[in-house]
């Protein structure tokens, strides 16, 4: 391990900042759990994290949920020229604006719920070049992820996402069919994007430690996804298939149609099959027959 490479918990930093555990202690940052937070110290993992994006040499990079800066700080030491980070907790305030001041121009951070946030307004001139890299709350990851993945216009205002989650979720997110993981998660990711796992983060990493492991996703935006289907009638197919996922599509789709087996046939997917083994271009067609047939009836 180099010194550029120290853990900020044990001893030097190289960005000039406090050790991450003194600023945590010095501002009082005790973890909220209904916050979702646990924060990592180890200052080489967080680098490795923001490495997961490619070169961040001039980029503009956005980040949620903070918290004291141990990502944010890699972020910048990894050459981001601008991190959007978006807080609720204000207790962060007076470490993140001590960040802020060792990087001049390049950290704004904005104090709200991420939920609510206008990212295009947030990036400005850089829309569809950012790139979102986030330790994301668990309480709320799955709501960003999704949120993020109904952008419209499409392709989005990001060009890449690095993303921690519950290790569960992020095998959900990258399964595939023919998997007890494999849902509507799975789908509604793998249509837009290309998503897999990149780094898997043991608990001991956290402070404190959460009870289950963490891993961190790459998603890389399809610009044009096959079959053309909108984000809405995707979602309302594999909400039904899904829904009741042990039963024949011929039935899990009554609650969508009234007549499942034209829909089925029309998209050229068997009715004796069970959402799990539909693959995700096959649910994007169904969704656009769907979609279809429904404007017919308008």
């Amino acid at each position: 391990m180099t010194a550029g490479d120290r853990d900020p918990g044990s001893g030097a930093s190289p960005d000039g900042l406090p050790p991450l555990r003194e600023v945590i202690g010095a501002f009082g940052l005790k973890a909220k759990k209904s916050l979702g937070q646990n924060f990592i110290l180890d200052l080489n993992l967080t680098r490795r994290i923001a490495r997961a994006a490619g070169s961040l040499a001039g980029r503009t990079v956005v980040e949620v949920g903070p918290g004291p800066g141990g990502l944010t700080r890699a972020l910048l030491l990894e050459g981001a020229a601008r991190v959007i980070a978006v807080e609720r907790d204000e207790r962060t305030r007076g470490a993140l604006e001590m960040i802020a001041q060792r990087y001049p121009g390049k950290l704004e951070v904005h104090f709200g719920d991420a939920l609510e946030a206008d990212w295009p307004r947030l990036v400005g001139p850089a829309r569809g070049q950012a790139v979102i890299i986030a330790n994301l709350p668990y309480g709320v990851a799955t709501l960003l992820l999704t949120g993020w993945l109904d952008s419209e216009p499409w392709p989005p205002w990001f060009e890449r996402m690095v993303l921690m989650f519950q290790k569960e979720v992020a095998e959900r997110i990258v399964a595939h069919p023919g998997s007890k993981a494999y849902g509507r998660l799975s789908v509604l990711a793998q249509w837009r994007t290309a998503a897999r796992m990149v780094l898997n983060v043991p608990r001991e990493a956290f402070t404190p430690p959460p009870k289950v492991t963490s891993a961190v996703v790459e998603f890389i935006p399809h610009r044009e996804p096959s079959p053309p289907c909108t984000p809405q009638a995707l979602a309302r197919v594999t909400a039904a298939a899904f829904g009741q996922r042990r039963k024949m599509l011929r039935v899990s789709l009554k609650q969508l149609v009234g007549a499942p087996e034209q829909l089925l046939e029309a998209a050229g997917i068997a009715g004796n099959l069970r959402a799990e083994d539909v693959a995700v271009k096959d649910f994007a067609r169904l969704a656009l027959v769907y979609e279809r047939s429904a404007l017919r009836r308008v």
